[in-house]
């Protein structure tokens, strides 16, 4: 092969080595962003059929017991009471390693997987290999119904 023809066949190669690095970069930057507004927060999407004041009803403050709460699994939100009258909602997504959270109780949140527990008042990680808190959401309470934000 003559030195033109080695250089040709190296810068294809780097070509195509550079190519498939700039695409896997994008897909690994892709996968870890957060919402559409850059917050890392959670998207809020109006629901059809809802009063224009917030989002779906997902629940009745009777449903959330003190101190516990419910997971809403199609929503993908947790819900607590860590107080009476007050309500939280985080994300039900473990952040360690993205399994559904499953149980409150006592004012902890537990995953599954690898048994992470978080507060129930504030998110945040209490034990467990997790030591991210579970993103907020935000909720509104009117009247007696707790909506998606």
């Amino acid at each position: 092969m003559s030195a033109t023809q080695e250089h040709r066949s190296l810068l294809g190669r780097r070509t195509v080595v550079a190519a498939v690095g700039a695409a896997g970069a994008a897909a690994a930057l892709t996968a870890c962003g957060g919402g559409s507004d850059g917050s890392g927060g959670s998207d809020t999407v109006e629901q059809p059929g809802s009063s224009g004041k917030g989002g779906e009803v997902i629940a009745a403050t009777a449903d959330i017991p003190e101190g516990g709460g419910v997971v809403f699994a199609a929503q993908k939100v947790v819900v607590t009471q860590p107080q009476p009258g007050e309500f939280k909602a985080f994300s039900s997504t473990c952040t360690h390693q993205g399994c559904a959270v499953k149980d409150v109780s006592g004012g902890t949140i537990t995953c599954p997987c690898h048994n992470s527990t978080f507060d129930a008042a504030t998110g945040s990680p209490t034990g467990g290999p997790a030591t991210l808190p579970l993103p907020a959401r935000e909720i509104t309470v009117e009247g007696d119904s707790i909506r998606l934000a």
